[in-house]
């Protein structure tokens, strides 16, 4: 599953997943029903329950490195900031300069932003 392509910009890293999809959750989710979820899908993909299925341990890990995001107040407030796309190393007029037909079609709809 791919999430977001934007070019081969040195600025931006794509990633393949969705922490709130891999954990079956809102992206409103409280803590609670976070935590709740993990343990149902730990429980339901451990590799030690899944001995003869392939990508379970794959998944498992999946899901814990899920978990380790959205558990963690500081982790989930910096995804949640920098969306899936993760963007690193590039200042706002460098992202927007390489997205200004992005930002030319928005202002054509109506939904204004500056070049």
């Amino acid at each position: 599953m791919r999430i977001a392509s934007f070019g081969r910009c040195s600025c931006h890293k794509n990633i393949t997943v969705d922490y709130y999809k891999i954990l079956e959750v809102d992206y409103d989710a409280t803590e609670d029903t976070i935590r709740s979820n993990y343990i149902r899908l730990a429980l339901k993909w451990h590799p030690d329950k899944r001995k003869d299925q392939d990508g379970a341990t794959s998944k498992f890990q999946e899901i814990n490195e899920a978990y380790t995001v959205l558990s963690d107040p500081v982790k989930r407030g910096e995804y949640d900031r920098k969306g899936m796309l993760y963007i690193y190393d590039c200042n706002l007029v460098e992202y927007l300069d390489r997205h200004k037909g992005l930002i030319l079609t928005c202002n054509g709809l109506g939904i204004k932003h500056s070049i």
